[in-house]
């Protein structure tokens, strides 16, 4: 029987419920279980583990910080740290825009100290007080 159908496999807490309700079975029966795998034009079954154990990391973090990521994948958790480019410049990554909600557009004041730069938000209200 050749059907074709797309899965769409489980996240975040449906993904770990159903993982607790599986737990009788090897770790490849449960991902397939969740609907981490494809179907080949010859109709074999793959079971994708990577994807899968993704999943379940960003469920963790989800179950953990009460957060989801909005991008839907993994990624590297915040250092604290950055580095200047070679260009000059100094980026602040992502994850730290989302740990702020700051929103393209929002400014900031940069302050330049002696050994430190200091970054303060502006209001985006030009009230005069």
């Amino acid at each position: 029987m050749n059907r074709k159908k797309k899965n769409e496999p489980l996240t975040g807490e449906a993904l770990l419920s159903k993982v607790k309700e599986l737990e009788h079975l090897n770790k490849e029966d449960k991902a397939k279980e969740c609907g981490y795998y494809t179907v080949t034009k010859n109709g074999v079954e793959r079971v994708n583990m990577m994807k899968f154990y993704n999943a379940l990391l960003e469920a963790k973090e989800i179950e953990l910080d009460g957060k989801q990521s909005s991008n839907g994948r993994g990624g590297r958790s915040a250092s604290y740290r950055i580095t200047v480019q070679a260009n000059g410049n100094l980026l602040i990554g992502a994850a730290y825009t989302k740990q702020m909600d700051l929103k393209p557009g929002d400014e900031f004041e940069i302050s330049l100290g002696r050994k430190h730069i200091r970054l303060k938000q502006m209001d985006g209200e030009n009230s005069e007080d």
